[in-house]
């Protein structure tokens, strides 16, 4: 027979389906990869192709030469693949023949979306705690959960008074969360179960498990006053020292001698203490004159700084003299924040043992700027905020006061704080304004519309940006 009539007689395409259904979740955008898989997969994507590729019986009966889409409406529910294939009819006859495949999209809710849309079906919940009164932790472990994606596999974030509840329908997933933020914070965590039901002809059970994870109530720029069998087993160290930064583990220094150490978690809840005092407590002081004495760590330097409170210009004369870490930073003329030890009272057992002729009379913590230099000062860069749910009660007027103030106060430590600038990815702000986005908000935007903003090019847009800095 001639190469025509060859074609006309058989058809290598025979056993080949024509038409086939793909199941797609709406929710979620996945295909189901059967028996039970779930993938994603844009449109006219290689993941798509494979997919469809395997949805049609009898190609391992042919030679596969092409494959690609053909082009249709995406609202259509309509994919068209075209292929072609090369199949050994008669001894040395190799026939080559082009045909197309229709898919018919059909909606299905995956099993992850349905535990989601329904109540009371989730299996692990991690609790994060903080007793501390304010919320500048967990803008700022927000940051670093959306910086490491590590909230991907949560079904739900509820936000409570003290923290935050995330909610997973793996066990698995709850266990790698807390594992993240032990990674990234000090912390304790304790686990409970509870049983749901038993099958005992199976003998399996359904058990809901919950991990409470409580953060070390330390902040940073908190004045503490360290046990002494802690300050002893530090390398002897000042009880009273202020916490700089804290990481996996507490970091505080001794502003007299620039002495650091670094607490671990199991170190702190084996002899655990509060803070003596914390941000809400600075006054305002005015730098009067700045004596640097030699000693450096960094970018601290070791001076002797005389101030006076700001409270007292036009009232008395009154001036203090303070040794501190920040005599690189702190000039004559400028205001600076710190902790007044002559006019506070502290119920604290370890600070009433201290020989209070060798304290200081002022503990100075950071660098302050005039409110009018933050006024009318828009900022061209806004964080991004996970998508929570909120309390069924509806928040105090007090209450979101607080928040805004907390968010406020964060924003600007990340304007004066290189290293805390470094864990938080910025964005660029379309208007120009102040960031006031809700939860909701933030997470309906796209990657497109936020694009993520350099430090180089944060650093020339700061309000607060000094020369000495």
């Amino acid at each position: 027979m001639c190469i025509n009539c060859i074609r006309n007689e058989i058809d290598i395409t025979e056993g080949i389906p024509k038409h086939a259904n793909l199941q797609y979740c709406r929710n979620c955008e996945r295909y189901l990869q059967p028996p039970n898989i779930w993938v994603s997969a844009g449109l006219e994507s290689r993941e798509l192709l494979a997919l469809c590729l395997k949805k049609l019986k009898g190609l391992n009966k042919v030679r596969l030469i092409d494959a690609g889409f053909i082009w249709t409406e995406p609202h259509s529910r309509r994919i068209k693949v075209k292929l072609t294939i090369q199949k050994e009819v008669f001894a040395s006859t190799i026939l080559q023949q082009i045909f197309e495949v229709e898919f018919v999209v059909n909606y299905q809710q995956c099993g992850d979306c349905t535990r989601i849309m329904a109540k009371n079906t989730w299996q692990s919940m991690v609790q994060v705690r903080q007793k501390v009164n304010h919320k500048r932790t967990f803008l700022f472990l927000e940051q670093i959960i959306l910086k490491h994606n590590a909230h991907k596999e949560t079904i739900n974030i509820k936000e409570v008074r003290d923290g935050l509840d995330f909610f997973y329908s793996n066990r698995s997933h709850a266990i790698k969360m807390v594992e993240f933020l032990s990674a990234v914070a000090p912390v304790r965590t304790k686990t409970s179960e509870q049983l749901i039901s038993t099958d005992i002809h199976s003998n399996t059970s359904n058990y809901k498990f919950t991990y409470s994870v409580e953060i070390v109530p330390i902040c940073k720029d908190d004045l503490i006053c360290l046990p002494l069998k802690i300050a002893r087993s530090l390398g002897n160290i000042s009880p009273l020292v202020i916490c700089y930064r804290v990481g996996n583990s507490i970091h505080v220094m001794d502003p007299n001698t620039l002495a650091v150490s670094e607490i671990t978690s199991s170190t702190y809840w084996r002899n655990s203490f509060t803070p003596l005092s914390t941000i809400k407590n600075l006054v305002e002081y005015y730098v009067l004159d700045v004596e640097p004495l030699g000693p450096t760590r960094g970018k601290y330097v070791l001076a002797d700084i005389q101030v006076a409170r700001s409270s007292d210009f036009g009232k008395n004369d009154t001036t203090f003299f303070a040794r501190s870490h920040l005599g690189r930073i702190l000039n004559p003329g400028d205001t600076a924040l710190g902790y007044d030890l002559t006019s506070s009272n502290f119920n604290d057992y370890t600070f009433d043992t201290l020989n209070r002729n060798s304290l200081p009379d002022v503990v100075l913590i950071k660098k302050s700027y005039p409110q009018k230099r933050r006024k009318n000062k828009s900022r061209k860069w806004k964080l991004k905020l996970l998508s929570k749910e909120k309390e069924e009660m509806a928040p105090r007027k007090q209450d979101v006061d607080k928040m805004e103030e907390d968010y406020e106060l964060f924003l600007q430590d990340l304007e004066e704080d290189p290293e805390l600038r470094q864990n938080v990815n910025l964005y660029k702000s379309s208007n120009a304004m102040v960031v006031d986005n809700t939860a909701e908000e933030s997470a309906a935007e796209d990657e497109e519309s936020f694009p993520e903003v350099g430090i180089e090019e944060l650093l020339e847009d700061l309000t607060l940006k000094d020369d000495d800095e």
